[in-house]
């Protein structure tokens, strides 16, 4: 058997509007990202899920709530976070971003790697594992989680995955479909 996954990232934030990384800041949607995620529940009204999962900060839980609140459960957890960028938390994107490979292994300043976000979503992943076989979930998050998927799911190391993520060509789609088997 399998969980079926549909991940989704969060609607567009205040901070994405200003380029600024929000890491484990809470952020606000924007009037955008609140449009965003009530159009996401029309567009995936057809899915049928057992139940949605939502990162604990803010932006992420608002984000489930307009598309799913009225229609599925709704659980939070925080290994779903995105990662913490420490010390370039609400800094421009442009200060670092342009070199996220090199906190694979290595912290950001203050904060995490990529490998504990790996670590993060891998114990979500045996979680759901165990407890939903055979379902659909959807996933509610940020970027590092997802990237921290392709990893886990897709087999991409993750320099490929950074430098292969549809953010870079601004290819958002509605879902991103993953099986845990």
């Amino acid at each position: 058997m399998s969980v079926k996954i549909i991940y989704f990232v969060h609607g567009t934030t205040t901070d994405n509007e200003q380029d600024l990384a929000t890491g484990w800041a809470q952020g606000e949607l924007a009037e955008k990202g609140i449009k965003q995620s009530i159009e996401l529940a029309g567009i995936v009204s057809h899915i049928k899920f057992d139940l949605i999962f939502c990162s604990d900060l803010k932006r992420a839980i608002d984000s489930a709530n307009y598309s799913f609140k009225n229609k599925y459960k709704i659980i939070i957890d925080k290994k779903l976070r995105e990662a913490n960028y420490g010390d370039f938390t609400q800094k421009p994107g442009k200060e670092f971003k342009d070199r996220l490979v090199e906190y694979i292994n290595n912290t950001f300043p203050n904060g995490e790697s990529y490998k504990d976000v790996e670590k993060r979503i891998n114990e979500f992943i045996q979680d759901i594992k165990k407890k939903y076989d055979g379902k659909t979930i959807g996933i509610v998050a940020h970027q590092a989680p997802q990237l921290a998927l392709e990893v886990l799911l897709r087999k991409r190391t993750w320099k490929q995955a950074i430098e292969e993520d549809w953010r870079i060509k601004k290819e958002w789609r509605p879902g991103w479909e993953y099986i845990v088997e």
